[in-house]
């Protein structure tokens, strides 16, 4: 392929604005260091991604999700969701615990009153000036 358009890669990645989204990500990656999944043949990077996404050496939707997981500033971590058994009881109003005199820990907070923390406040004192600045 001596030459890559948008219409080698149109119909893989239907929107055009998408498909500059995906191929610029990807120019980004190969700079970064990424291994390249087709000849070079003397091409600049965002050409190298186009042939990836015209050759389908690479699935766009994977690349779409790469480039949202880049974007992401907050990740969520997936919680494991609670046991069956755990629910029924804590609906039946009763714990899991297999010792009655098992007592559930307690967490407690250290808790500070406005004044406790405008006194802290005002406690702290700034650094004098003096004439040899």
């Amino acid at each position: 392929m001596a030459r890559v358009t948008v219409e080698d890669c149109i119909d893989k990645v239907e929107n055009r604005f998408e498909l500059v989204l995906l191929a610029s990500h990807r120019a980004r990656l190969i700079s970064q260091g990424a291994s390249i999944t087709v000849d070079r043949d003397n091409d600049k990077n965002p050409v190298v991604a186009l042939r990836e996404i015209a050759d389908e050496t690479l699935s766009p939707g994977d690349l779409k999700e790469d480039l949202i997981h880049s974007l992401q500033k907050h990740v969520e971590v997936d919680e494991p969701e609670p046991d069956a058994a755990a629910l029924a009881s804590d609906e039946a109003g009763f714990s899991v615990a297999e010792d009655e005199d098992e007592q559930p820990e307690v967490v407690t907070f250290d808790r500070m009153s406005e004044e406790e923390l405008l006194a802290g406040i005002e406690g702290l004192v700034a650094p004098e000036k003096s004439d040899d600045y």
